[in-house]
C-alpha cells in the first residue's frame, strides 16, 4: 500500500479511506500480502481528477458504484456485429470535461441503461462519436445532459420502429433480387430518413410562433 501511495502522490491513511469509502476495489491477496496493480493506481489518479474538478467524495463514489455496475464494452459493442458507428475510450475526467458540470450518478447511470456507455477496467466506452459530439454539442448549447439522454431514449424507439420498417420492406420484396443485397440498401433507408427529418424541421420550425 505503500508503494502505491507513493506512486499516487498521497498518503497511506487516505488510501486506506478511499478503499473504506469503496472508492478502489479491494486488493488481490496471497495470505497476508495484499497486491495492488496499476488498476488501483488509475483509479486513484481518477479520483485526483474528479476532486480537482469539483466532484465530492460523495459524488465520486456514487459514480463508483455506477461505474462498477456498468455493462462490460464487449456486451455493449456486441462484438462481430457490422457496425458504421465509431465507439470512443474515455476516462471519467475525459468524460466530465464533456459535459462539465453534467456527469452525475443519476446521469451516468442513465447513459449505461440506454447503452450509450460501457465500461472496460477504468475506462468508459461511448458507443458512438457522432452520438457523443451531438450530445456534448447540445449540452454546450445549454440544454440539460438528462433531457438529451431522455430525447435520446425517445429516438432510439423511433428509430427501432423505422428499422424493422425498413428490414421488413426490403426482406419482403428485395431479397429475392439478383445482386442485391439487404446490406447494399442501408445507404437508401438512411437517406429516406435524413429527408423525411429534414422536411419535417422545415415544417416545424416554419410554424407561427
Amino acid at each position: 500500500m505503500a508503494d502505491l501511495a507513493e506512486a499516487a502522490g498521497i498518503t497511506v491513511r487516505t488510501v486506506r479511506f478511499y478503499r473504506e469509502r469503496g472508492l478502489i476495489p479491494p486488493p488481490r491477496r496471497e495470505g497476508r500480502i495484499a497486491w495492488y496493480d496499476d488498476h488501483h493506481l488509475a483509479r486513484l489518479r481518477t479520483i485526483a481528477a474528479l476532486l480537482e474538478r469539483g466532484h465530492t467524495l460523495n459524488g465520486i463514489a456514487e459514480l463508483a458504484d455506477a461505474f462498477e455496475k456498468g455493462r462490460d464494452v464487449g456486451e455493449l459493442l456486441g462484438l462481430g456485429r457490422p457496425t458504421e458507428e465509431q465507439p470512443v475510450r474515455l476516462t471519467p475526467e475525459e468524460l466530465a470535461d464533456h459535459f462539465a458540470g453534467e456527469v452525475t450518478p443519476e446521469n451516468l447511470v442513465a447513459a449505461l441503461d440506454l447503452g450509450y456507455l460501457g465500461t472496460d477496467g477504468d475506462e468508459l466506452v461511448h458507443i458512438s462519436r457522432r452520438l457523443l459530439d451531438a450530445s456534448s454539442t447540445l449540452v454546450s448549447k445549454g440544454v440539460p445532459l438528462a433531457a438529451v439522454l431522455e430525447a435520446g431514449r425517445q429516438v432510439r424507439e423511433h428509430a427501432d420502429a423505422l428499422a424493422e420498417l425498413f428490414v421488413t420492406v426490403m426482406r419482403t420484396h428485395a431479397s429475392g433480387t439478383t445482386g442485391v443485397d439487404i446490406e447494399q440498401l442501408r445507404p437508401v433507408a438512411k437517406s429516406v430518413v435524413e429527408a423525411e427529418l429534414s422536411m419535417a424541421l422545415d415544417r416545424r420550425l416554419n410554424q407561427p410562433g
